[in-house]
């Protein structure tokens, strides 16, 4: 019998599949796009499925632009750890911070806004990146009883990364869609990612696996 037949305690976790994360956005993933009409066919297996949507007030404090003489990508330290500085992207009410026009997922039944606190980028769906400020979704989960959490999405090794380790974290099962994923791979992050999953337990799955099943 086939394990990964979705069922009725099972999540589909869409990460940020927005435009400034695809070609021609602000901070482009290559080749981002390409997953979008994977994902619309991955969605139609789930009962259950939560969309994430970076959402970043003007003056962000993970934009170089907030910070005079810095330029995008390089790191600084905040209060929180070090900070990848990003160009401005996904903010509050702009065309580059909505959902791809192409992403068809009618029944999705949350959408979960993050990194709307200026003083606090936020990767991952369950904590910003303090590790400690929750977004709620654990809480969620729990309520509705969904275990499993299969996650595609923008980028593999930022956003995806840090939901599927943060899922784990919180005693949730997570199984990661790769080729539902794209990767920014900003020093060495997309070898890391997988030597983190590695550790935490987070499953890699191909999307045949699951559409076969």
């Amino acid at each position: 019998m086939n394990d990964l037949i979705p069922g009725e305690q099972d999540l589909l976790l869409v990460v940020d599949i927005q435009n400034d994360f695809c070609p021609g956005g602000a901070l482009a993933v290559p080749r981002g796009d390409e997953i979008v009409p994977l994902v619309n066919r991955l969605a139609g297996r789930f009962a259950h499925v939560a969309l994430t949507q970076d959402w970043h007030p003007k003056g962000h404090l993970s934009f170089a632009s907030s910070h005079p003489g810095k330029q995008p990508y390089e790191t600084i330290e905040v209060a929180y750890g070090s900070q990848v500085l990003w160009p401005d992207h996904c903010v509050q009410g702009t065309r580059g911070a909505a959902f791809r026009a192409d992403l068809a997922i009618p029944h999705a039944e949350l959408v979960l806004r993050k990194g709307y606190h200026r003083e606090i980028d936020s990767y991952s769906a369950f904590f910003e990146n303090d590790r400690k400020t929750r977004t709620g979704l654990s809480g969620y989960l729990a309520e509705r009883g969904l275990h499993r959490i299969f996650l595609a999405g923008l980028a593999f090794d930022f956003c995806v990364r840090y939901s599927a380790e943060d899922a784990c974290r919180q005693g949730f099962e997570a199984i990661v869609i790769e080729d539902a994923c794209r990767g920014i791979d900003i020093g060495g992050s997309v070898k890391a990612t997988y030597e983190v999953f590695a550790k935490a337990g987070v499953r890699c799955i191909a999307s045949g696996d699951l559409l076969a099943a």
